[in-house]
């Protein structure tokens, strides 16, 4: 892997892009400031989130969007854009896990307690691509692709608009939860800002070890005393620089880039391994041996990201723009420490001798480059604002595993660091859009919109090194697992090179049929090469029959075609299962394997999409918004569980692959999930005390599965089971409530957000039979556990003692919260095994586990 450190070597290669629905809007519950937003005459701002009318604002939108404008964003001590976003949108949800193979480097999130593919994601109003990684292995969004929107410096960003309401009949494929637009600074003058943060915590229920006695017989674990004091851990140091410059074009045009490099420190969260690790009796390095072996948290990391956005007028009525982005990232996460009497730790080259002699901790090197470029011109034509352009975005991730070994090649032969191959995804689409208004006597003009697009997508898996993916001799001889341990690399038979297109139509009438009503009707028809055809259409309308309170609602249709990578995927990983390490093979749905187990041909998700809502602003300064939400989708692709059997294994043999598991891609299940949104703000009035703003947000969310789909004598049960279906419906905070506050006096500032997460069950693992069997409700089975609701608070001050110059200190989860320590040993007549007790916290936690993040940031304005 190449280091970040060595990034000159690297050729930069800045892309440019389009901005074809040019969109700003006046602040909403979160929005905190609206530089460069068009205006209308009242100084309400513009938006085009959710239409493609011109004249629009937030408060007359018929569907529901929050805004979050840069103040807030550079007001926060949080580094990842998706952090920022989980502590201000309720509906958002971000969990950090941790020994997930590369989602530790690339964290997906999810909107709605949908899935992380199930919102869209837009750039200056054009598709984002998605990244090339495909999350499998025990984490939220299990078996999807997302967008990596930590490629995104906040810094870069005007605002973001997060349209909660379903939007398929306007762009297409994905937007089942809604739409987030992420809008890129147009504006001059710049930013330039140095922060550095380090967590500084005390680990809630995990203990300090004091003494390790020798072992006395071949199967006991040793006796351990402890201090009786949490663990202190101060890790994590993050380093970085930011800067953000705009320069004019001409009378009209502008130039705006922005550069960022962040160097984050891992953190470990794992509390000691209390586990035998030598097999002999009374072998002193029992008790010298470090019980904190595992790393449990956030890996390394180290992103350098570049955008550009900009735009300059073509003649007297059209305008060229562009945008682009380019990104790296090196990141390390740790797998599974193989303890040294572990047999993935046998020498049998060496008569079965442990080859690393006090076990090791494999490590997963991930490099990320993400590039998109994008051009486009608009402007009038005819009476017509047409908008044409073109976008390219891509993402591919190498991996490199270190410290580690081939077991089934011997330590004579193998390597200790392996090329273990990688993944490409990449995406390019052609827009034409045009509106104008028409005149049909019907009160004020309808806006008439019409629009057509082109999308091509690839997906390649590059194969790894021979001794990456190689069953060796000691395979067949000794059953020892093959290829490079905590992730065998992809081998030429699962190399993938594939591709589709898709064309789509679509047209949206939206009008004031009166002063107190509003309606928006849209229709799209879509066609894609390797699915076929699929119509979405859309109603929505509002109702204002005061000044200042308004009933509005939608109905809609969407769909999300089945990724590239879902379809195409292939690979045999480790992954812990009820604390046992096994080796399981992905297969895609067109391999003879997974046809041999019934896989069929994927279709494309269907949703339904209903909403209504209240909207009250009649006190001045005070806007609230209630909306509730009930979205039903079939066909909801699923990634099977690990189905395991004599029959499996028949199967795989014939194949001449050697594992025990293999899973693949259904159209497995129907949910339907419904909840309630409420988000208020308030500008108090000026008592001579300074600006003070309030926000509220809370989001309750409930999803149900409603079918399951059998085949080939599997049973619903056994193609996803219990563990996997309370994830997907009970993984995630059912309720969120988040409360903030801002206070500017002066050179003086104050932000507090302040996010209660609701609970979190997760099923039993402690048997396959309580893991297996969905007719268990939650709480049922001998194991189950469930995390309460914690309360999460953020605290920054800031002082300007120069008109450009601000000062900042503050800390993330500043009373240093954390989720529920897990169970281990034997609890209540349950035996949960040993893993938790190194494995301390859940990776579900939607806040995370990493502790109280304390950091200072420095920012000169020009």
């Amino acid at each position: 892997m190449e280091s970040i450190k060595n990034i000159s070597s690297v050729k930069i290669a800045l892309g440019f892009g389009v901005s074809a629905l040019s969109m700003s809007i006046i602040p909403a519950a979160y929005a905190q400031n609206n530089d460069g937003a068009q205006m209308q005459d009242d100084g309400a701002a513009i938006i085009v989130t959710g239409t493609r009318r011109t004249d629009r604002t937030v408060a007359d939108s018929p569907v529901p969007i929050d805004i979050i404008g840069s103040e807030a964003l550079e007001n926060s001590g949080a580094t990842e854009t998706n952090r920022l976003l989980n502590n201000v949108v309720p509906s958002f949800n971000f969990p950090q896990p941790s020994l997930t193979d590369g989602t530790d480097s690339l964290r997906p999130a999810t909107l709605r307690g949908l899935a992380p593919d199930q919102v869209l994601v837009l750039i200056n109003g054009k598709r984002r691509h998605q990244s090339s990684l495909l999350n499998l292995n025990g984490s939220i969004g299990r078996g999807s692709a997302a967008v990596d929107m930590n490629t995104i410096p906040a810094i870069a960003i005007d605002r973001i608009e997060v349209l909660r309401d379903g939007a398929s009949s306007l762009y297409g494929s994905d937007a089942i939860a809604g739409v987030i637009n992420i809008q890129l600074k147009k504006r001059e003058g710049g930013r330039a800002q140095i922060s550095y943060g380090k967590y500084i915590t005390q680990m809630e229920g995990v203990a300090d070890v004091f003494t390790v006695l020798p072992t006395t017989n071949s199967t006991s674990d040793p006796v351990i005393n402890y201090t009786g004091e949490d663990r202190k851990r101060r890790d994590g140091d993050t380093y970085t620089f930011a800067t953000n410059i705009g320069l004019p074009v001409g009378d009209t045009g502008y130039f705006n880039v922005t550069a960022e490099y962040k160097d984050r420190s891992p953190t470990n969260r794992s509390g000691p391994d209390i586990r035998r690790q030598y097999s002999g009796i009374g072998d002193i390095r029992e008790t010298t041996f470090d019980r904190y072996s595992h790393r449990f948290g956030d890996g390394v990391s180290k992103d350098l990201n570049f955008f550009v956005n900009a735009g300059a007028q073509l003649g007297e009525v059209f305008e060229l723009y562009a945008f682009g982005s380019y990104g790296i990232r090196d990141g390390n996460g740790a797998g599974f420490y193989r303890r040294s009497l572990d047999a993935r730790n046998r020498d049998w080259a060496n008569g079965g001798l442990p080859y690393y002699a006090d076990g090791f901790l494999p490590l997963i090197n991930s490099e990320i480059v993400d590039v998109s470029a994008a051009l486009g011109v608009k402007g009038e034509l005819s009476g017509w604002d047409v908008d044409l352009s073109a976008v390219y975005g891509t993402n591919s991730l190498d991996y490199t595993i270190s410290n580690s070994f081939n077991t089934s090649l011997g330590g004579l032969v193998s390597n200790r660091t392996f090329d273990s191959g990688g993944l490409r995804a990449g995406q390019f689409t052609t827009n034409f859009d045009a509106r104008r208004d028409l005149e049909l006597g019907l009160g004020s003009p309808i806006s008439f919109a019409i629009g057509a697009e082109y999308r091509r997508e690839d997906y390649k898996i590059r194969p790894g090194e021979l001794q990456s993916y190689q069953a060796g001799p000691f395979t067949f001889s000794n059953g020892a697992a093959p290829g490079a341990q905590v992730f065998p690399g992809f081998s030429p038979i699962t190399a993938v090179d594939t591709s589709r297109s898709s064309m789509a139509g679509y047209v949206e009438l939206d009008s004031d049929i009166a002063d107190i009503l509003n309606i928006q009707l849209a229709g799209r028809y879509e066609h894609f090469t390797d699915f076929g055809d699929t119509v979405n259409g859309k109603i929505a309308a509002r109702l204002e029959p005061v000044d200042g309170f308004a009933l509005r609602g939608s109905i809609s249709t969407g769909f999300r075609a089945p990724g590239l990578a879902q379809q195409s995927f292939s690979t045999t990983s480790t992954n812990n299962v009820g604390g046992t390490l096994i080796e399981i093979g992905t297969f895609p749905v067109s391999s003879p394997i997974a046809r041999a187990l019934g896989a069929q041909p994927l279709e494309a998700e269907k949703s339904t999409n209903f909403g209504g809502g209240v909207t009250f602003n009649m006190i001045d300064g005070l806007n609230v918004t209630v909306d509730y939400y009930n979205i039903k989708i079939r066909d909801r692709i699923t990634l099977t569980e690990n189905l395991t059997g004599a029959d499996v294994v028949a199967i795989l043999s014939a194949a001449n692959v050697v594992g025990t598991s293999a899973r693949f891609f259904i159209n497995g299940i129907d949910t339907k999930t419904q909840g309630l949104d409420i988000v208020a703000s308030y500008r108090m009035p000026d008592f001579g005390i300074g600006r003070i703003r309030l926000s509220a947000g809370y989001n309750l969310n409930d999803t149900k599965i409603t079918d399951r789909r059998t085949f080939s004598g599997f049973t619903a049960q056994r193609l996803f089971a219990r563990q996997e279906s309370y994830r997907l419906t009970d993984g995630q905070p059912k309720n969120k409530l988040n409360l903030g506050l801002t206070w500017d006096n002066g050179p003086f500032g104050l932000t507090t957000n302040a996010n209660r997460f609701g609970e979190v069950f997760l099923p039993s693992g402690v048997s396959s039979a309580q893991r297996d069997d969905i007719t268990v409700a939650p709480g049922g089975a001998p194991g189950d556990v469930t995390l309460t609701p914690k309360w999460v608070v953020d605290m920054e001050l800031r002082f300007k003692p120069y008109e450009n110059i601000s000062l900042a200190i503050g800390a993330n989860n500043i009373f240093d919260e954390y989720p529920d320590r897990l169970p281990f040993g034997t609890v209540g007549g349950v035996n949960y095994g040993l893993n938790n007790s190194f494995l301390p916290y859940s990776s579900q936690s939607p806040f995370g586990f990493s502790g109280r993040f304390v950091y200072g940031r420095l920012a000169v304005d020009f």
